[in-house]
């Protein structure tokens, strides 16, 4: 954790889905992909970006995209409540780095103190990032030089995308 907020524009992002791959091969950030792995599948700059999660983690962003509360609170449900009940908010997500085929994000969240604000920056997993965004509705951002690694015109990206209810892991 850091106070200090990077300022760089990013581009202003929509979660369009979950995702399965559905064919093997290498994808535009270098990772290596193998057939029915989920992926959360952002749209910035007008183009779409994969982002490989485990099936709990897309499980959870599912549930979140679908406005359907779990029976007992997720940890990203929970991690919300506290963060609330210690005078704190998620203000949003930046999706900032890629390197070796890792993801990087930052949390940027602020917390009131005796009326005083005090801004702060957590390092996160883009897909704890993307979960926390679902459920606080947060602007999420990517930076051009994500996208330009790993982002793919709308047309190329070979994912079955899980859009109902039938479709299970």
């Amino acid at each position: 954790m850091d106070s200090d907020r990077d300022e760089t524009v990013g581009h202003e992002a929509t979660v369009k889905g979950i995702g399965i791959s559905v064919e093997s091969g290498e994808d535009g950030g270098g990772q290596g992909r193998e057939q029915g792995i989920p992926a959360v599948i952002v749209e910035a700059r007008g183009e779409l970006l994969p982002i490989f999660v485990s099936t709990d983690q897309a499980r959870s962003m599912q549930l979140a995209l679908r406005g359907k509360p779990f029976d007992r609170p997720l940890t990203h449900d929970l991690l919300v409540d506290m963060v609330a009940e210690f005078g704190g908010a998620i203000d949003g997500i930046r999706i900032d780095d890629l390197a070796d085929g890792t993801f990087y994000s930052k949390v940027d969240a602020e917390q009131y103190r005796n009326g005083e604000r005090r801004d702060l920056v957590f390092d996160a997993r883009p897909s704890d990032g993307i979960a926390l965004a679902l459920r606080v509705d947060c602007p999420i951002t990517v930076s051009d030089p994500v996208l330009d690694e790993a982002a793919y015109p709308p047309g190329e990206l070979d994912m079955h995308q899980l859009d109902d209810e039938t479709d299970r892991w």
